[in-house]
């Protein structure tokens, strides 16, 4: 399977919210530039009408231009090491890649990041990485929801989570996951394709992980709870500041209450209980 490659040029302003208009259309892996970002989906669900609409929109903010590209699958890391710089969360986590030199802060997350996403670099990731940080994981049961690369997963048992679980629909991301959960000796972590509503799971989890987007965390949030420990928390991000409302009400409908939201450039992570 081939994959479609967007060079889209636009200003900082505006990028993350193309970023999240264009994920919409089955592109889940971007790449951030100096001029904006590089978008990529699988040929087959390449929609170029809405790609223009999209940029119709957002042109009365900045100018706005792409080119398209036809890719064969392949391995990313070469890209990355142009661009991919260490992520520092709080002075107490660095996400890296296995060719960066290694740090002294107290949690270390190797990530090669091919085509998946999940680095660090994104607003949703350092918040979802943030709120964990304040979460008790010692001798927990965690599921990591469209796990990517596998960083929160990773992240998880390296706060001494006890039994963690990841999935994805998304082959090329599951085959990445489980690079970096042996690269950072989380071996373990059983990753696995598919979906909430397709996968089975023998227990319910303490923590729930779901950095993804609006539309899927609406739609998924009351099945994630089915799969939550009574007091145990679901942390979601992938959504902008504006649609909180909407992220709470499903939320508290389900049972939830929340207990801390973080936001970045726009972008927002919330905690919640059951």
């Amino acid at each position: 399977m081939n994959y479609i490659e967007l060079k889209i040029t636009s200003n900082s302003e505006i990028t993350d919210m193309l970023i999240a208009e264009i994920a919409e259309f089955n592109f889940d892996n971007f790449v951030y530039t100096a001029d904006g970002f590089d978008a990529y989906c699988e040929e087959d669900d390449y929609n170029e009408e809405a790609i223009n609409e999209i940029v119709a929109k957002y042109k009365p903010l900045g100018d706005i231009f792409y080119t398209k590209n036809i890719l064969e699958k392949k391995n990313w890391n070469e890209e990355w090491e142009k661009s991919f710089e260490p992520v520092i969360i709080e002075n107490k986590c660095i996400v890296r890649a296995s060719f960066h030199a290694p740090s002294n802060l107290p949690y270390e997350i190797i990530i090669d990041p091919k085509m998946s996403f999940g680095t660090g670099h994104h607003a949703t990731t350092t918040l979802m990485l943030t709120h964990q940080l304040d979460i008790d994981h010692n001798h927990k049961s965690v599921l990591d929801v469209g796990c990517g690369t596998a960083v929160l997963a990773i992240m998880a048992q390296k706060l001494g989570a006890s039994h963690v679980e990841g999935f994805d629909i998304d082959e090329w991301s599951v085959e990445n996951s489980i690079e970096n959960t042996q690269n950072n000796g989380c071996q373990d972590i059983a990753i696995r394709l598919g979906s909430i509503d397709k996968l089975e799971f023998k227990a319910p989890f303490d923590i729930i992980l779901a950095n993804i987007n609006r539309n899927i965390l609406i739609k998924e949030i009351p099945s994630y709870v089915k799969h939550l420990k009574k007091d145990g928390y679901l942390l979601v991000s992938g959504f902008y500041d504006q649609d909180i409302p909407s992220i709470e009400e499903i939320s508290k409908k389900a049972g939830l209450t929340t207990t801390s939201i973080k936001t970045k450039n726009d972008w927002t992570s919330i905690v919640f209980k059951n």
